[in-house]
């Protein structure tokens, strides 16, 4: 994931957070994805997907683009909230420990990161158009 590091930590890790690391927004995130060619935790149902011949192909991935873009929205809404949660949080507590606002930014950054993921691929894949001819 990111190489974007507070004391070696990446953003992924509770630890960034902890150390006063800077959430990303979200459009660093699908950069970061864009820029590391990575295609997610749901690569094998997507390579299916690509496999079969169309007209099945173009349906199962755009079932599959309405899948991963509302997980995506849902994802946006908890990682925002709880990247606030963590700005209150450092407001309010001085401790260097790690607590569960900093897991929680670093497992919502994760999860926005498979999606974008996700859907990068799908929508490439969308784009191209199957050889007629082939068999």
């Amino acid at each position: 994931m990111s190489t974007s590091t507070s004391s070696s930590y990446s953003v992924g890790h509770p630890w960034y957070y902890v150390l006063g690391g800077v959430p990303l927004r979200p459009k660093q995130i699908l950069e970061e994805v864009r820029a590391e060619g990575y295609r997610g935790y749901n690569r094998d149902e997507i390579a299916l997907a690509a496999s079969r011949c169309e007209p099945r192909r173009s349906y199962d991935l755009k079932a599959l683009r309405e899948l991963h873009l509302k997980r995506l929205r849902f994802d946006l809404c908890g990682y925002r909230r709880a990247v606030r949660d963590l700005r209150a949080h450092r407001m309010s507590n001085a401790e260097t420990k790690c607590a569960e606002v900093h897991v929680s930014v670093g497992l919502k950054l994760s999860h926005l990161y498979n999606e974008f993921a996700h859907l990068l691929w799908i929508d490439d894949l969308l784009t191209v158009q199957l050889d007629l001819f082939d068999g």
